[in-house]
């Protein structure tokens, strides 16, 4: 690149950032849009049932159903509520007053001093099909634990053939927020790289100011480079203040390089703006970009890239479509680096693949832009 070509790109890219400057609409895209849906999402989204009501019904009170009942109102993941009769709870449960019913038969106590097999009933409900194995799983915890302590204080030993050892790795609490909130950055950053590029250039066709940019002797090469840089630079922005509110706000560890997190990050800005740009090219109305943006970024990013719902749980056709989604691979780099640290076999040929499909979106940008001029 020769002097006069770099004094034109300085120029461009002035020109740029003095735009930006002056347009809050970027400024809000790359930084307010971010936080608001981080609050949103990262609050209200959560794969954790804490605080379920659920129904006790206990036919004959005792001193092993009052110690039963008391592990309920001591766990966090409960708000028991009792009911006198098996038939109120199973009204209020359907109409959604309570979630599951903990139901002790009058014979319980006397089964529990004949040999300690007793049983109790567990009603639950299956409207919401994750919520309701969330909630067996707690309960049969907390029955499992109130057993454990019974044994302990009759001075036996519960009999069991296999004693499992349980241990998680990288989110030992089982916190669903450890593992949204990095792959909602993904999300984000599809979102608001792809928006940064595809409404400005846009705006500037229907004002008509990109025509008259076009005809100066501006290279088509230089015109694009003058758009990704500004708003490379607005995107990490937007990313280093989505990973300090992740780290501050949502305690969500960071266990692995912040370089390498940052070096990820620009290879999946580049394909977002790449997309960005080529939809801009596409479709030159603010409204229509924006809407394409959604529905060719957000939407894909949301469903197809294992943020909430499991690849691998997908069917065949559609986990082959996930490989054309660029957030499917940074969603991997970043719950990897976030919460396991620099697994290189896992991150490296995710950054590949940004890199490849960032190459890709910036040639489709740049060939559909050069078609535009003729």
């Amino acid at each position: 690149m020769n002097s006069e070509q770099l004094m034109r790109l300085r120029g461009l890219l002035r020109k740029e950032s003095l735009q930006i400057l002056r347009d809050p609409s970027s400024i809000a895209i790359a930084f307010v849009m971010p936080v608001i849906l981080l609050l949103i999402f990262g609050y209200g989204v959560s794969l954790d049932a804490k605080r379920v009501p659920v129904a006790l019904v206990v036919e004959q009170p005792s001193r092993d159903t009052a110690s039963f009942t008391a592990a309920f109102f001591r766990s966090p993941y409960f708000v028991p509520v009792r009911f006198p009769t098996v038939q109120l709870a199973e009204r209020a449960m359907r109409v959604r007053e309570v979630e599951g019913i903990v139901w002790l038969r009058s014979d319980f106590a006397r089964q529990m001093l004949s040999g300690g097999n007793a049983s109790i009933g567990l009603i639950v409900s299956g409207v919401d099909a994750n919520n309701a194995r969330l909630i067996e799983g707690y309960l049969q915890q907390v029955w499992a634990g109130w057993l454990e302590q019974y044994a302990a204080a009759q001075g036996v030993r519960l009999s069991s053939p296999v004693q499992v050892d349980v241990r998680i790795w990288f989110n030992p609490a089982v916190t669903s927020t450890y593992f949204l909130v990095p792959g909602l950055i993904a999300v984000i950053m599809t979102l608001t790289g792809a928006l940064l590029t595809a409404m400005v250039v846009a705006r500037e066709w229907e004002r008509g100011t990109m025509e008259a940019l076009l005809e100066t002797p501006a290279s088509i090469h230089e015109i694009i480079l003058s758009k990704l840089v500004p708003y490379f630079v607005l995107g990490m922005g937007g990313m280093v203040l989505s990973v300090a509110m992740a780290v501050w706000l949502f305690h969500v560890p960071l266990r692995g390089s912040l370089l390498l997190l940052m070096i990820s990050a620009s290879a999946f800005l580049l394909c977002a703006l790449g997309m960005g740009l080529l939809i801009s090219t596409v479709s030159k109305n603010q409204f229509v970009a924006g809407q394409i943006a959604i529905i060719v970024t957000f939407l894909p990013a949301f469903i197809l890239s294992g943020f909430v719902f499991d690849i691998r749980s997908m069917p065949a056709a559609i986990q082959l479509i996930t490989h054309i989604v660029a957030a499917r691979y940074f969603v991997t780099i970043l719950q990897s680096v976030f919460l396991a640290g620099n697994t290189w076999p896992v991150v490296l040929p995710n950054i590949f693949a940004l890199m490849i499909m960032a190459a890709i979106f910036l040639g489709l940008a740049r060939r559909s832009a050069r078609k535009s001029l003729e």
